[in-house]
Order: structure tokens, then C-alpha cells, then sequence
């Protein structure tokens, strides 16, 4: 699915939080909306999702132009924000229609997808924060999205289960091959998982590069390619020590 961001802007009580903001998304690409806190990663995501409507300029999905809440557009947040009183299996089908048995199959051919067959019955109590985002990510696949968009899934969690999880959106993406627009503060996650890298700077924040992430997947996080990009990222956020 394709998606277009045109001129959009956002102001919150007289104060301009994102500014001018244009975007051109090809079905099935991963891109990252990368930068400090407080330029407006987040705020165009909600945009994007139709979850905030109140934004300057347009934004296309599919050639059609709509400020409405997406039904082909799932979003995954920070947290799990898992129902704590249902389990696994009954928070992945939470919100689907049809008939039950159908719902479970569905979800538990997407629980399947994230390593989670074996943990239907299971309770948010119960899981781990790598576990649960795993749900999370089942519980969002579920509706079959052509776009998916993540704010900072992975922040929350240690090192090697951010990881893990990175490499398990990739898997997911390969196989459903969804568009995907991840908010993330990590410059090393967008070089991983990124097909191109938006940087956005300032407040209000604008767009101040885009960056086109050549080396094919799976990458080696460790390569002298991306330690490069790295620093050029660092430059332009004025993050490099000199």
C-alpha cells in the first residue's frame, strides 16, 4: 500500500510541533522516522493512523486522501496494552468479527508467526515484556494491515530481546509484506530494519535528510557500511563528538 505525505503540519494550543512535512512510501517499505525527542515522530504517526485528524496538509493512502481512522493501518505502541482479564488467545481476536472458531484459527496462525503457539492460554500476568510485545505484534497482524505503524515497539525491552524481536518483524514483514512506518530514538534499529531513514530535527521539527539504507537484509549490525551511516546520522543530529 502506498502512502503519501504532503506539506502536513501539526500545531498544538498555538505551538508547532511538526512542519512541512513531505513523504513518498512504496508499498512493502520499511522506512524510519528517526530524531531527538520532541520533533514530531510520533505526532505524524497518529496522523497517518487518522487516531489525531486536527493536522495542516494531507496524506494519501492509496491515492485516496481521508483524515478518518485507517481500517487497513494497525498500530503498535510503546507498550502491549494488553486486556490484563483476557488471555493470549482472547486478546489477538479482541475486536475481530465473525464466528469464534474462525477467530482462533486466525489467531493462532499469527501467534505461530511470533513464536507464541504454545501461549494462547496464558495471561499478560504471566509473560514476559518480550512475550507480550510478541502479542502485541500477533494481535496487530491479525486484521491482515497493509500498513503497519510502529511508535518505539522495542524501547521498553533489554538488548538481546530487542533484538530478537527486531529480527522477528523482519521475518513478519517477509512474509505479509505489509508497509511499515516505524518512530524510533534508536540509530542502530533504523539502519537494521530500514529501507530509508527519515531524520527529522528541530522544534518545530522538519524533515532534515533522508537516508537510503543500500546494503541488503539480513545485515550484519556490526558492518563498516552502517557504522558509517551511523556516524553521518550522528552529524546531522549534531551528535557526533568531535
Amino acid at each position: 500500500m502506498s502512502l503519501a505525505l504532503r506539506n502536513v503540519s501539526r500545531t498544538f494550543n498555538g505551538t508547532t510541533a511538526v512542519k512541512g512535512v513531505n513523504l513518498e512510501v512504496e508499498p512493502g517499505e520499511i522506512i524510519g522516522l528517526l530524531g531527538t525527542s520532541g520533533c514530531g515522530k510520533s505526532t505524524l504517526l497518529r496522523a497517518i493512523s487518522g487516531l489525531d485528524p486536527e493536522y495542516d496538509g494531507e496524506i494519501e493512502i492509496n491515492g485516496n486522501v481521508s483524515r478518518e481512522i485507517q481500517d487497513t493501518a494497525s498500530f503498535i505502541f510503546q507498550e502491549p496494552r494488553l486486556l490484563p482479564w483476557l488471555n493470549v488467545l482472547d486478546n489477538v481476536t479482541f475486536g475481530l468479527t465473525g464466528k469464534r472458531k474462525d477467530k482462533e484459527n486466525k489467531a493462532i496462525d499469527y501467534l505461530e508467526s511470533v513464536g507464541l503457539s504454545d501461549k494462547d492460554a496464558l495471561y499478560p500476568r504471566e509473560l514476559s515484556g518480550g512475550m507480550a510485545q510478541r502479542v502485541a505484534i500477533a494481535r496487530a497482524l491479525v486484521t491482515s494491515p497493509e500498513i503497519l505503524l510502529l511508535d518505539e515497539p522495542f524501547s521498553a525491552l533489554d538488548a538481546f530481546t530487542k533484538m530478537q524481536l527486531q529480527d522477528l518483524l523482519l521475518d513478519v514483514w517477509k512474509k505479509y509484506q505489509s508497509t511499515i512506518v516505524m518512530v524510533t530514538h534508536d540509530i542502530d534499529e533504523a539502519m537494521y530494519l530500514c529501507d530509508r531513514v527519515v531524520i527529522l530535527k528541530g522544534q518545530p521539527g522538519e524533515v532534515e535528510r533522508e537516508i537510503r539504507i543500500e546494503q541488503k537484509r539480513p545485515r550484519d549490525r556490526g558492518s563498516e557500511y552502517l557504522a558509517h551511516l551511523k556516524s553521518e546520522i550522528l552529524d546531522c543530529l549534531d551528535l557526533n563528538k568531535k
